[in-house]
């Protein structure tokens, strides 16, 4: 496989890694503006650019009849627009908040533990996320995954950074050097608590799921989530 890599950071560079170890070819190491010409020999694209570059990234690639894996967080606002052209141009794309295997299962462990504490009040509902230094946006794309899936499952109507109202989540966001993605939910009640964590120890589990996620876009068409590529629905 043929991979065209738009983002070229530290997540870039571990991608490669294991992308190489699974016998895959890197064809494109772009961290800037790029053009069609530089990526028409690609198999497929793994974008883990920045906020502002993301969106041309994507499109440009559907429009080029390229399948795309997304895990850059922070450009939501045009999703929709991404995938109307997705759409359009009969693409395949796949955008994750967290492309870890293990995240994957947690955010199903989260949904399934919202449920069975939706109808108990007593308890109150907190999340936090720990990231490194460098990461750009709070809270992580992780920690709104996991809170709409509490949303999804509860009376909970939205989610806020720290301070949050009756039916909201309150979001703790902290940046700590070298911490690579730490996310816990806990409900809070006056005779205990419950809490589940995830804690990634290094960014390898992010860049095998999408290698992972890469591997088995090939040769479909539509718009997938890491559920399907885990089989998890």
């Amino acid at each position: 496989m043929k991979i065209a890599l738009l983002g070229y950071g530290k997540m870039g560079k571990m991608i490669e890694q294991t992308a190489i170890s699974r016998n895959h070819e890197i064809i494109a190491k772009i961290d800037n503006e790029f053009t069609a010409g530089d990526i028409k020999n690609a198999d497929v694209a793994i974008d883990f650019s920045i906020p502002s570059a993301a969106f041309n990234n994507i499109t440009t690639c559907f429009k080029n009849g390229i399948p795309v894996i997304s895990g850059t967080t922070g450009w939501l606002d045009k999703y929709d627009e991404a995938i109307a052209c997705c759409k359009e141009n009969n693409g395949a794309f796949i955008y994750a908040s967290n492309f870890s295997l293990g995240v994957n299962i947690f955010f199903q462990l989260n949904a399934y533990l919202a449920q069975m504490m939706s109808g108990l009040k007593e308890y109150q509902i907190g999340m936090e996320e720990i990231h490194h230094t460098q990461k750009l946006d709070a809270p992580s794309g992780t920690a709104i995954t996991l809170a709409e899936g509490i949303i999804k499952n509860t009376s909970k109507t939205g989610w806020k950074l720290d301070h949050a109202g009756e039916h909201e989540i309150p979001i703790v966001a902290k940046r700590i050097e070298n911490v690579p993605g730490t996310h816990s939910i806990r409900y809070s009640s006056k005779v205990d608590d419950i809490e589940i964590t995830h804690t990634a120890h290094n960014r390898e589990g992010f860049a095998l799921g999408a290698v992972i996620a890469a591997e088995w876009i090939i040769g479909k068409t539509g718009i997938f989530d890491m559920k399907d590529v885990l089989n998890l629905r």
